[in-house]
C-alpha cells in the first residue's frame, strides 16, 4: 500500500470509530485514554480490557483527561507540541467529547495560548478547573455553557498538574520548574501559600481524607507528603526510582505510584509512609487511575502503547490493555 492509500485508509477507520454511538456502558463505566502520541482519545471497556473506539482530536495534542461526574462526556484539555517548560506550540482549547456519539461534541475557546493541562471537576459546585500554565493559574470554566467564569492566580509558573480537596474548598497544583506547590482557595478564587518542595516536581495527588498532598521529587527517588493542616512538607517517602503520577486506592490504605525510568509501580504503604512492594509494568509508566471500586489500578504506559492493570487485592499485574501512541492521561467516566 502505498504512503497516501495508507493515510487514507487510517482516516477512513477512524472516521468509522466514530460515527455510530457506543453500546450500553459496561458496569461501572469506561476507562478513558489520552493517547497524545496520535491525538486521540480512546475508549477503553474495562471489562474486555480492550479499546474499542477512538476520536481524534485535531492536529495538536492533548496530554490528559477528565469525565463529567455524569459519564457523558469527556474533556481534553489541547496543551500542545511540546513539554512543560519547553519551546513549542501554546493550546488555546478544552475538546468536548460525547461519549455515547463518540464525537466532538464542542469545545471551549480560551482565546490565546494558555496550554491548558490538567482539567479537574469541582466536588461541590460542578465547575471545571483547568491549569493553564502560560497564565500561572487555573481557568474555571462552566461546563454547562463553556464559557470561561474565572480564574485562580498559583503566583507560580509552570503550575502543571492539579488536586481539588473533596470539599471542593482548596485546590493544590504541582509547579514543576519552581518545584513548589501551590495552595488555593476556590471559593475566594485567591492563592492561599506556596510550599517550596524540592527543585524541580512533577504530578500531584490527595490522600482520600485531605490530610496529605503528594508530589514527587523529579532530581531524587522521594516523595513528599506535605501535611495540608500546615501546608508545610511533614516527610519524604523513599522511593525505588524517580516517581511521577501516583493514586491512593479508596480505602485510603495505599498509594500507588508510577516508577517511569524503572519500568515499575510502587505500593506504599500509608499507614507506614514507606514502599511495600515494585511491580514490573510496560515501559514509560506516566499516570495512575483507581477507580471507585477500587479493584485494579489503571497505569498509562507512554513508550509501550499500553495501559498497566494491577489486581489491587492481590498487587498483581494483569494483562495489560493495547492504547494508542503515547498513551497518558487517564480518567474514568461512571455509568450513572
Amino acid at each position: 500500500m502505498s504512503h497516501p492509500q495508507l493515510i487514507t485508509a487510517t482516516l477512513l477507520i477512524l472516521a468509522s470509530a466514530i460515527s455510530f454511538p457506543l453500546k450500553t456502558k459496561p458496569t461501572g463505566g469506561w476507562l478513558l485514554v489520552a493517547n497524545k502520541g496520535e491525538q486521540t482519545l480512546g475508549i477503553v471497556d474495562p471489562e474486555t480490557g480492550r479499546q474499542i473506539s477512538v476520536v481524534a482530536e485535531g492536529a495538536v495534542t492533548g496530554h490528559e483527561v477528565v469525565a463529567s461526574p455524569d459519564g457523558r462526556f469527556a474533556y481534553v484539555p489541547i496543551y500542545g507540541n511540546s513539554g512543560v517548560g519547553k519551546p513549542g506550540t501554546n493550546g488555546s482549547t478544552i475538546v468536548v467529547v460525547d461519549l455515547a456519539a463518540r464525537r466532538i461534541s464542542g469545545t471551549v475557546d480560551l482565546g490565546r495560548g494558555v496550554r491548558p493541562h490538567c482539567a479537574v471537576f469541582g466536588p461541590r459546585d460542578g465547575l471545571l478547573y483547568v491549569t493553564t500554565e502560560i497564565e500561572n493559574s487555573i481557568t474555571v470554566i462552566d461546563p454547562k455553557t463553556l464559557k470561561v467564569v474565572g480564574t485562580v492566580p498559583t503566583g507560580q509558573p509552570e503550575s502543571h498538574m492539579l488536586a481539588i480537596s473533596h470539599d471542593g474548598k482548596r485546590g493544590y497544583t504541582a509547579n514543576v520548574g519552581p518545584g513548589t506547590v501551590s495552595v488555593l482557595d476556590l471559593a475566594s478564587r485567591k492563592p492561599v501559600t506556596v510550599i517550596p518542595v524540592c527543585r524541580t516536581t512533577q504530578r500531584i495527588s490527595l490522600s482520600v481524607d485531605d490530610r496529605f498532598v503528594f508530589t514527587a521529587d523529579q532530581s531524587s527517588p522521594r516523595l513528599a507528603v506535605i501535611d495540608t493542616a500546615t501546608n508545610k512538607v511533614k516527610a519524604w517517602i523513599t522511593l525505588p526510582g524517580l516517581g511521577y503520577g501516583s493514586a491512593p486506592t479508596p480505602d485510603g490504605k495505599w498509594l500507588v505510584i508510577a516508577l517511569p525510568e524503572l519500568n515499575k509501580v510502587a505500593v506504599i504503604d500509608l499507614a507506614a509512609m514507606k514502599v511495600t512492594a515494585a511491580l514490573d509494568v510496560p515501559a514509560s509508566p506516566q499516570e495512575v487511575l483507581i477507580p471507585p471500586d477500587g479493584k485494579v489500578a489503571y497505569v498509562s504506559c507512554d513508550s509501550s502503547r499500553k495501559v498497566a492493570v494491577i489486581n489491587v487485592a492481590e498487587w498483581k499485574v494483569e494483562p495489560a490493555i493495547d492504547a494508542g501512541k503515547g498513551a497518558d492521561g487517564l480518567a474514568w467516566a461512571p455509568s450513572n
